[in-house]
């Protein structure tokens, strides 16, 4: 059987200014081409270049950061076009976090459109999101924010034609097939289904401050809202 066609492209070495290096694998967010994504940069770890500083998967797509001084992009383009095509160690097996969240409805502003848009009711909804477990796939638009997919089509809605001026902090949302939640306050267009009293994002936490990374696996657990505010007041007293 042949290969999807998000599979069976090769991966394209892009320069970003003279600093930093685009491989790209594909222009879908699908499993398939984000496993790449995974591959590539375990492989990039292993490989130790002289030069590279950092690197950070995207759906589709990896940066790498390196100083121009001590590795030119003529040579490390093909070091890396290299890693790219070539088979890679398996992908860092992430951590599986159980977050709990609450769907009162003070946190789930959308919950009940989201579902009726479905053909369901906002129990059954949120029991189908309970029974997933979602894949990390990258970090970005906020410290801590992490893009969790793929949603099903069933659970799957477009963001709203109207940003929200502020979406409070914790908040869990979707948009289209991903799903995320908000590590700090900020405006934003992805529909509301609760709120999580986990700390996404601490600075206090010298090795690791996001609490969700690339790579790790997520399942969401409904509580009611006093366990929520028992929560809340428990995790914000944590030194």
């Amino acid at each position: 059987m042949a290969e999807p066609e998000t599979t069976r492209r090769e991966p394209r070495i892009l320069a970003l200014g003279d600093a930093a290096v685009s491989v790209v694998f594909g222009d879908q967010i699908a499993p398939e081409v984000h496993a790449r994504v995974a591959a590539f940069c375990a492989a990039l770890a292993g490989a130790k270049i002289e030069g590279v500083a950092e690197w950070a998967p995207a759906f589709a797509s990896a940066t790498v950061w390196y100083d121009p001084d001590r590795i030119a992009f003529a040579d490390l383009a093909p070091r890396l076009a290299a890693l790219a095509a070539a088979p890679a160690p398996a992908p860092r097996q992430g951590d599986l976090i159980e977050l709990p969240f609450c769907a009162d409805d003070e946190f789930a502003p959308d919950l009940a459109e989201v579902a009726r848009l479905k053909g369901l009711t906002p129990q059954d909804w949120l029991a189908r999101l309970e029974a997933l477990t979602l894949d990390v796939y990258m970090l970005g638009f906020q410290p801590g924010f992490a893009y969790l997919g793929v949603l099903p089509d069933i659970l799957s809605v477009p963001r709203l034609a109207t940003p929200r001026k502020e979406v409070p902090a914790g908040s869990l949302a979707i948009a289209d097939k991903m799903c995320a939640a908000y590590p700090f306050a900020s405006p934003g267009g992805w529909r509301l289904i609760g709120r999580t009293p986990a700390p996404l994002f601490d600075l206090r936490n010298d090795s690791r401050p996001t609490l969700l990374a690339p790579g790790d696996r997520v399942r969401w657990r409904a509580v009611t809202r006093a366990d929520y505010d028992a929560l809340a007041h428990a995790m914000s007293a944590v030194p």
